[in-house]
């Protein structure tokens, strides 16, 4: 059985990115070789030396080339109050937003059942072992308005009802359907002051 020449090779690799099928990869791998073979030389150096150097923080599961990322060893921090979220990208538009003091911790995904990402899709071990040796009394759930954010906050309040925190989820002032990354700041910050609390816990 032959194996595929570099170029397919470089096709059926630049398909793991989402939402690029053969076609586009296609001209992704044609766009780098015949018009920008430096850029290309760039891309596949940076993305080895990250896959050396990137790991995830031990406290918010985000990525970092440390143990903690800089945001979980800032002192000034509040200790007691936890946002959660999906991606890094959404940790980004919060800290833009200036909205919020406390941690974070990244699920690094959401459930869509549809996409075949159940439970294991999300860092829920990671999140429990977290809770485990922190003192935070309040969490704030920040998933995406969009049938998968509401899945996987559905998810997390099952997992956390019992426990003695006060839980909170953005306000509905998001656009229905909105990703996190995606929202202006303004409309991101009004979300977070207007958060709704889930449980009654003092």
């Amino acid at each position: 059985m032959s194996h595929p020449d570099a170029f397919t090779r470089l096709i059926q690799a630049l398909c793991v990115l989402p939402n690029v099928g053969p076609k586009t990869a296609q001209r992704m791998a044609h766009a780098l070789l015949q018009q920008n073979r430096q850029g290309a030389a760039e891309l596949a150096h940076a993305l080895q030396h990250a896959l050396k150097q990137v790991n995830h923080c031990l406290d918010c599961n985000t990525f970092c080339e440390g143990e903690r990322c800089n945001l979980c060893a800032d002192p000034q921090r509040d200790p007691q109050r936890l946002m959660i979220v999906h991606m890094p990208a959404d940790v980004a538009a919060m800290e833009r937003a200036h909205c919020h003091d406390g941690h974070y911790f990244v699920l690094m995904g959401q459930i869509n059942p549809i996409q075949n990402m159940d439970l294991n899709s999300i860092a829920l071990e990671k999140l429990v072992q977290r809770l485990a040796r922190s003192t935070i009394s309040e969490i704030i759930i920040a998933t995406a308005a969009t049938a998968e954010g509401d899945a996987t906050a559905y998810v997390l309040i099952e997992l956390l009802k019992a426990q003695p925190y006060r839980i909170s989820r953005l306000a509905r002032g998001m656009p229905l359907g909105s990703e996190i990354e995606y929202v202006d700041a303004g409309t991101l910050a009004q979300a977070v002051y207007e958060r709704k609390q889930l449980n009654h816990t003092p």
